[in-house]
Formats: C-alpha cells, sequence, structure tokens
C-alpha cells in the first residue's frame, strides 16, 4: 500500500484511496523493457480525498475528467524513468499538483467595457480602411 499524500495542511489522499502497481513501460531499457514493470500507474478514488470543501471537490473532478478508469478513479502514470519507485513519486507529485490545482478558486470574471479613447481609435481605423479600399476600385464607367 502506497503512503498517504499530504496536499495542504488539512487536505490529504488516505492511503485507503490509493492504489499502486507495476506496468511494462515502453523505451529505452533494451531487452529488459519486456520483463520488468518500471512504469507505475497510481489510481485514486476521489470520493476519498480528504479535505475538500464541495467547490475543490467540483474541480477536482473537472480536472480528472479525462483521466478516468471503468470504476471512476482517477489513473494517473510515470514512466520517465527506469526505476519504478521513482516513477510512482513522479505519480505521486502529479497527483498532489492536480488536487492543489482544484484548492486555488479562480477569480470572478468582472465584465469590462471598451474605454471611450478605444471606441474613438477603432472608429478611426476602420475609416481609414474603408477609405482606402474604396479607392482600390475601378472609377465608376470603366469597368
Amino acid at each position: 500500500m502506497p503512503e498517504p499524500i499530504d496536499v495542504a495542511p488539512g487536505v490529504r489522499v488516505p492511503e485507503a484511496a490509493l492504489e499502486a502497481r507495476g506496468v511494462r513501460s515502453g523505451g529505452p531499457g533494451g531487452q529488459n523493457v519486456n520483463k520488468v514493470a518500471s512504469r507505475a500507474e497510481l489510481l485514486v478514488d476521489l470520493a476519498l480525498v480528504e479535505g475538500l470543501d464541495d467547490g475543490a471537490r467540483a474541480r477536482l473532478e473537472a480536472l480528472a475528467e479525462g483521466r478516468r478508469d471503468a470504476q471512476g478513479r482517477l489513473r494517473v502514470t510515470a514512466g520517465e524513468s527506469r526505476d519504478y519507485h521513482r516513477n510512482l513519486e513522479t505519480a505521486r507529485e502529479k497527483v498532489r499538483g492536480l488536487v492543489a490545482k482544484a484548492l486555488v478558486v479562480p477569480r470572478k470574471r468582472r465584465p469590462t467595457r471598451p474605454s471611450a479613447g478605444s471606441r474613438e481609435a477603432r472608429l478611426v481605423l476602420k475609416k481609414r480602411l474603408a477609405r482606402l479600399k474604396k479607392n482600390r476600385s475601378a472609377p465608376r464607367g470603366e469597368e
């Protein structure tokens, strides 16, 4: 069983929510790559993550949307290294980063209006371009 993942004070992914396993990895390693399961796959039951409020839980569900398995668990893989334990630690860091990202409350967008100066500049530019295009056309009667 993997160790629990502490994300922030009061927020952690408990041991019961984690399942780790080794999978065969592609990439460098020669013939050894066919024998050794060095890629780490970490499955996380998001419902068991402790310390999340409703908003953070909803953001975490949205962030994990495309990485779910058939049981609805978050599936994180890491295979950058040839060492299973290093890959497992990388996968744990990915989970920690994802949960930390869900904790950040996005700022509300305040609708703004263009300034009077920017509106005026836009109209001046439109008139200039319209004159330019009009001058490109053939004079009337010479078609």
